[in-house]
Order: structure tokens, then C-alpha cells, then sequence
């Protein structure tokens, strides 16, 4: 059986943005339990997102770009870093490189900002998964929202 086909968009209209939402919760605070006021931020105004989207249109991914200002808390205030964060993926698409190519978009975006590098949070299990994507881990493992994370870095 063939994969179903989609593609990655950043998102500009409030449907788009509904799914980003939509998948955020099913992923973060039903499956892994993470208090709705801490998914939802005062961040999500102002970031970027993407949406990777199958083509009969249900969504399968989301993840967000911070930058400037509002990634500054988590770039150690380089302005020429954002932070990747947010990214989920439906249980049913995982494994489909769904989460590559969410990474890719930001990515993508971020070097359209003019971006040198992103920063993200890594879940500590999902580290791997960032590594070979070119992620480097930096400083001590913390936590967020109960969850082990690493810092980690990918320059362009």
C-alpha cells in the first residue's frame, strides 16, 4: 500500500491555522497528557506555522518557527536564530516522514527570514530523530511541562 501523498504549506489562513490547533491538541494534551495553558502560548500569534496536509486535505502535522523577539527567550537572544517548536504529528501518520518534512518547512521559512540557524527543544526520546536531521545537542538535559528535553541547534 502507497503512503498517502501531501504536502507542507505555511499557513496563512484560519483553517490552516484551526488544523495547527487541532493537531497540537490531540497530540500534546490528549495523548501526551501536557496541560492545555502551557500547549497554547501567547507566542502562537506571532510565529510561523506549517501544516503538512493530505491530499483529501485532513491534517497530518504542524510545527512553529519563533523569531526575532519572540524567540530570543530561547536562541540566548541571537537574533539570527529562531526556534523551532511545537512539532506534532498524528499518531496514524507517523513514520511517513511527516516530521521531516515539517522540520524541512520550517526550516525552509527560516532561511526565507534570513535566519542563520534554528533552536529547538527536544523531547529527550525524539533527540535521535533531530540528530539526523543535523541537530546538535547542547547544554544539560531540563524539563518542560514534565517532559525530558535537550537544546539543540542546526546552523545553515
Amino acid at each position: 500500500m502507497t503512503p498517502p501523498a501531501y504536502v507542507v504549506r505555511v499557513v496563512e489562513d484560519p483553517a490552516d491555522r484551526e488544523a495547527c490547533f487541532a493537531v497540537r491538541k490531540e497530540v500534546f494534551v490528549v495523548e501526551q497528557q501536557v496541560p492545555e495553558e502551557l500547549e497554547n502560548d501567547e507566542f502562537d500569534a506571532g510565529a510561523l506555522h506549517v501544516l503538512a496536509v493530505r491530499d483529501d486535505g485532513v491534517a497530518l502535522g504542524t510545527g512553529r518557527l519563533l523569531y526575532g523577539e519572540a524567540a530570543a527567550g530561547r536562541t540566548g537572544g541571537d537574533p539570527a536564530v529562531g526556534s523551532l517548536g511545537r512539532l506534532a504529528v498524528r499518531k496514524e501518520a507517523r513514520g511517513l516522514g511527516v516530521g521531516a518534512a515539517l522540520v524541512r518547512g520550517v526550516e525552509e521559512a527560516a532561511r526565507g527570514l534570513g535566519l542563520a540557524a534554528v533552536d529547538l527543544h527536544a523531547q529527550a526520546s525524539a533527540a535521535g530523530f533531530y540528530q539526523r536531521l543535523g541537530y546538535a545537542g547542547y547544554g544539560d538535559e531540563f524539563y518542560e511541562a514534565g517532559i525530558a528535553h535537550l537544546a539543540m541547534r542546526r546552523s545553515f
